[in-house]
């Protein structure tokens, strides 16, 4: 199992649940600093238009990540609810509420009276009603990728910190990977190799994936609150998605005392996981602060506390890919987490390991590789 990030760790821990033996390779270390399960926190939601695929994955995630935020010393899952709001009736918005409907699923409409009585902290000018989530929230992304290698290992599971070499077979013709090449020269042998590379997949695989998967540059911010103000707290401040102002920002409260995380969701430029810099751009961070000025007034002067330059691994549609390698039979790919895959790592893990164990016949189309296009057109939010 190549890669510690959020799919690579649950799926790692499914196939220990199967009673196979895992060696799972990290580079770097779980979730550091350069991966994209690296950083603090993570919206957990079921809200996702009509894409009824998504909202079961993380419906049926919710579960595990309570399990694993109980067992950990300090909590990786905070119940402070996920809401979204709206202009007006968008597509988005009736279509979550249809698939919820569908599903038996809890959600709320609030109209812009329940919005200002219940979270004041907001400026709600131009909002008609929002969609409250009051089971969902915020993971946090690092520690429970951590956290989750260290259960891992603890049930018997083997984690090794290693660069892998882009997978080559000594016969070109074979179908099937007989060896992976480790720093050092070391040569792995294994029934299946599993890849969730993250960002460095197209790098492992550039013929296959290079122009099929793309590698962005995001940023984030976390803003201080003033001293004393309750009203940012996760007891009192959900973690939220605006559509509006022709942009999607997204945020969370003061989660442990780290300041107000607000960023924007779009694309930002090409970016190498290895060798991009880490340093905030002036424009994204005075277009958060525009933003800011209209949503959070009163922080719109804030201090800024710390910001994270981290990277989406986006898919052409932004679904995810969870396939088997184009030749190689005993190689399977999960990735693409397109911006929004943390939240359903333990579905993603689970269904990877069925796939790769036998027990899952069937292959999810939106996941095939034969699905994943050269022309970025996200469609997934």
């Amino acid at each position: 199992m190549v890669g510690a990030g959020v799919f690579g760790a649950w799926t790692a821990r499914n196939f220990l649940n199967r009673g196979k033996r895992v060696l799972l390779l990290d580079a770097a270390g779980p979730a550091n600093p350069r991966a994209s399960s690296g950083g603090e926190s993570r919206l957990t939601r079921t809200a996702y238009g009509a894409d009824e695929v998504y909202t079961r994955m993380a419906w049926e995630s919710l579960p595990e990540w309570k399990w694993l935020s109980g067992s950990a010393d300090l909590p990786i899952f905070h119940a402070n609810g996920a809401l979204f709001f709206f202009e007006s009736m968008a597509p988005y918005a009736a279509d979550t509420l249809e698939v919820h409907r569908k599903l038996s699923l809890p959600i709320e409409m609030l109209d812009r009276a329940q919005l200002s009585r219940r979270f004041p902290q907001f400026r709600w000018d131009g909002i008609e009603f929002g969609l409250w989530e009051p089971d969902f929230g915020a993971l946090m992304a690092r520690r429970s990728v951590q956290a989750l290698v260290a259960r891992f290992v603890a049930a018997g599971g083997e984690y090794r910190l290693a660069q892998v070499a882009p997978p080559r077979n000594a016969l070109p013709q074979n179908d099937a990977l007989d060896e992976l090449a480790v720093a050092g020269g070391d040569r792995l042998r294994a029934s299946d190799y599993v890849f969730a590379g993250g960002a460095w997949l197209p790098k492992l695989f550039p013929d296959l994936l290079a122009s099929r998967m793309f590698v962005t540059r995001q940023e984030v911010f976390f803003f201080a609150v003033p001293p004393g103000d309750a009203r940012f707290e996760p007891q009192a401040m959900p973690g939220w998605v605006d559509f509006n102002f022709g942009d999607m920002f997204y945020g969370f409260p003061n989660l442990e005392a780290r300041g107000v995380k607000i960023g924007r969701d779009g694309h930002g430029p090409p970016m190498d996981p290895d060798i991009g810099d880490r340093l905030p751009s002036a424009e994204l961070l005075a277009a958060v602060r525009a933003y800011m000025a209209r949503r959070f007034p009163v922080l719109a002067h804030s201090t800024l506390n710390e910001f994270r330059i981290c990277q989406y691994e986006n898919t052409s549609g932004g679904d995810f890919l969870i396939d088997r390698h184009a030749r190689w039979q005993n190689v399977w790919l999960v990735g693409g987490g397109s911006g929004h895959g943390f939240k359903h790592g333990p579905a993603v893990g689970r269904y990877a390991a069925q796939l790769v164990s036998g027990e899952q016949a069937t292959l999810e189309p939106r996941f095939g590789l034969a699905s994943k296009g050269e022309k970025q057109h996200r469609a997934v939010h």
